[in-house]
Parts: C-alpha cells; sequence; structure tokens
C-alpha cells in the first residue's frame, strides 16, 4: 500500500492563509497568477481572493516574473525547473506552492505553507480520484 497524507478543505482554507501571510512579506505585488491546470487551479483561485489578484492565467508558455506562480506541491523539483525555463526574469519569479516535500533542496524562489510531514503521496481533494485509481 502506498503512504499517504490526507488533506481535507479546512486543511486547504489553513495552508492557503498561511501561504497568503508568507507572500505577503516578500513586500511586492504581483499582476497575475500563473499556474498549472493540474494541481495549481484551486490554490490558485483560492489565492487570488485572499491577495486580491483578479488574473489567473493557465498553462501559459512564456511566464512574466511580475506574475506569482502557483502549484499545489513541490515536489521533485520538475515543475519548477521546467517553469523557470520560461520566465523573462527568473531572478525575479516565485514559486508559491502549499506544500514543500521535506527533505527536498528549496530553491530561494519558492514560497510554502508547510513541509510535507514526510515522503508520503499527498492527496487533495481535487485528486482523490486520481489517487485512487492509482491504487487499482
Amino acid at each position: 500500500m502506498i503512504a499517504a497524507q490526507h488533506v481535507d478543505w479546512n486543511d486547504i482554507e489553513s495552508l492557503v492563509g498561511k501561504l497568503s501571510k508568507n507572500i505577503s512579506k516578500l513586500s511586492r505585488t504581483f499582476s497575475s497568477i500563473t499556474t498549472v491546470s493540474r494541481g495549481g487551479l484551486i490554490p490558485s483561485r483560492l489565492l487570488s481572493d485572499s491577495l486580491g489578484i483578479k488574473t489567473i492565467l493557465v498553462d501559459q508558455k512564456m511566464i512574466s516574473s511580475s506574475s506569482l506562480f502557483v502549484d499545489d506541491i513541490y515536489d521533485s523539483g520538475k515543475t519548477f525547473y521546467d517553469t523557470l525555463q520560461n520566465v523573462d526574469n527568473s531572478s525575479k519569479f516565485v514559486f508559491a506552492t502549499l506544500f514543500a516535500r521535506r527533505g527536498m533542496k528549496y530553491p530561494e524562489q519558492l514560497v510554502y505553507a508547510e513541509k510535507t510531514f514526510d515522503s508520503s503521496y499527498v492527496v487533495f481533494p481535487w485528486d482523490k480520484l486520481e489517487f485512487q485509481n492509482s491504487l487499482k
């Protein structure tokens, strides 16, 4: 059986609050939020309300460093490094996630709400079915 850390909607609301506070500490503003449709869309929507950012861009080829990039988890770093190649100014890029995988080396551009408990698969409310199907 695959070890899993299940996250419910109350956890998500708490994580979004923590992440919003951490982003606010950056003392900069963002013109938009950019995200990937798988994983980042729901956290992006919740953060947009919390931060007062009206525009959410999804699955963009080119990414402005004035846009906050949001995903649900920083895990292997693949999404981060793939995305970084498409950013106009990587030194001003900010990558925000609900969770950062414990034990990983984090890039300086990463802002997160919490670290995972361990290496367990994190099951978010929006990917429960995907996780269940992976067990078959």
